[in-house]
């Protein structure tokens, strides 16, 4: 930290996880880079066994699978060893604000040990970054068209402007798909799973099942026939119209039916 003034300890958090629901995903790595203003470092990382089954689009990404950590200690025996270590510390990371401190609330609140940010400083180099660098139309259209974008924000100009930054895209970034299919599976990313377009439900065995909060991973008829006002709630909480209805259904004893058999994905042919 050499252009940094700071005159207390900062903690650097990076956390791979087993999703991104900050609320009910949990920890399987866990690393924190202490630096002190005298330009000592401490560092504690932990593999960490998370107590739920490691999905294996986390795995695709962070490398780590559930035999990995079945041996290692869940968070509750690391929890309090790791508050006392952020004590007095403020906080630094890539995306730690949005994420990897609000899933470590979680952990610690799971936990039973009382941490607080209260007074801590959160330095976050991605909310810098995009700061520093604008991701809105005029910012693409110079990036791209190497101009200023006249007159934005009409409504004229503005679709005449993404037709332009697209073309230009195709232009510079060769491994662009070229045809219309293959460039909205890019932008997409839907999964051949999902059943809504956010892929909040997905197929399971044939069965619709969560893919987000409490009840990931359980079928949609399952909860509907243990837990109902969950699924009113989920009703009413405004998602999506898609998974309203998806709800309002499951309520009236409806539920989605896959049509058709999955195809399996190239690694599993």
């Amino acid at each position: 930290m050499k252009h940094l003034q700071f005159d207390r300890p900062i903690a650097f958090i990076d956390l791979e996880t087993t999703g991104l629901n900050v609320s009910s995903d949990r920890i399987v790595e866990l690393t924190i880079l202490k630096i002190h203003p005298d330009g000592t470092e401490e560092i504690k990382s932990h593999r960490i066994n998370p107590g739920i089954p490691i999905p294996a689009e986390a795995t695709d990404i962070h490398g780590i699978t559930d035999g990995d950590v079945a041996a290692e200690p869940q968070f509750q025996q690391y929890a309090s060893s790791i508050c006392a270590f952020l004590d007095g510390c403020d906080v630094g990371g890539f995306g730690v604000k949005r994420f990897d401190l609000r899933v470590l609330e979680a952990e610690f609140r799971r936990a039973s040990v009382t941490f607080s940010r209260r007074g801590c400083r959160i330095l976050d180099a991605l909310i810098i970054y995009h700061k520093l660098h604008p991701r809105d139309l005029a910012a693409a259209y110079k990036e791209y068209c190497g101009t200023e974008l006249e007159d934005a924000h009409t409504s004229g100009r503005d679709v005449r402007a993404a037709a332009e930054i697209l073309d230009a895209q195709l232009h510079i970034h060769t491994e662009l798909p070229r045809d219309v299919a293959g460039l909205c599976e890019f932008c997409d990313g839907e999964e051949a799973n999902w059943i809504d377009a956010e892929g909040r439900f997905v197929w399971v065995d044939g069965e619709a099942s969560f893919n987000f909060g409490q009840y990931k991973g359980h079928s949609l008829k399952s909860v509907t026939s243990t837990d109902e006002e969950y699924i009113e709630w989920l009703a009413g909480a405004g998602f999506t119209l898609e998974i309203t209805e998806i709800a309002v259904n499951a309520l009236n004893g409806n539920f989605p039916e896959l049509q058709e058999p999955l195809q399996p994905t190239e690694g599993e042919i």
